[in-house]
Formats: C-alpha cells, sequence, structure tokens
C-alpha cells in the first residue's frame, strides 16, 4: 500500500493514536470517510458533465 510496509503503517498509527487520543479517531475517520464520498461525488458529475458535452458535441456535427 503506497509502498509502505508494515513497520511504517505501525509507527504512523501510533503518532495518530498519541497525537489525537482514542476518543478523537473515530470522529477523524468519520470525517475523512464524508470526505472522500463528497470526493467520489464531485469526480462523478465532472464525469457526468464531460459525456454530456460530448453528446451534445456530437449532436452538433451531425445536423
Amino acid at each position: 500500500m503506497f509502498g509502505l510496509g508494515m513497520q511504517e503503517i505501525l509507527i504512523i498509527a501510533l503518532i495518530v493514536l498519541l497525537l489525537f487520543g482514542g476518543k478523537k479517531i473515530p470522529e477523524l475517520m468519520k470525517g475523512l470517510g464524508k470526505g472522500v464520498k463528497s470526493f467520489k461525488e464531485g469526480m462523478n458529475e465532472v464525469t457526468d458533465i464531460t459525456k454530456d458535452g460530448d453528446k451534445s458535441e456530437e449532436a452538433k456535427g451531425e445536423k
């Protein structure tokens, strides 16, 4: 995963645990999940807009 070994992942997890504490981690992960979901929705909208643009250009060329 991203060129990281198991030791590096454990060290990063330990640092996060020490910085934020056990109670804050679920809140952070929830926020991260919402951010990823929002990003995916935005990317899907961009993809839909570009597909619609391609269709309209094809329709103009056929007339």
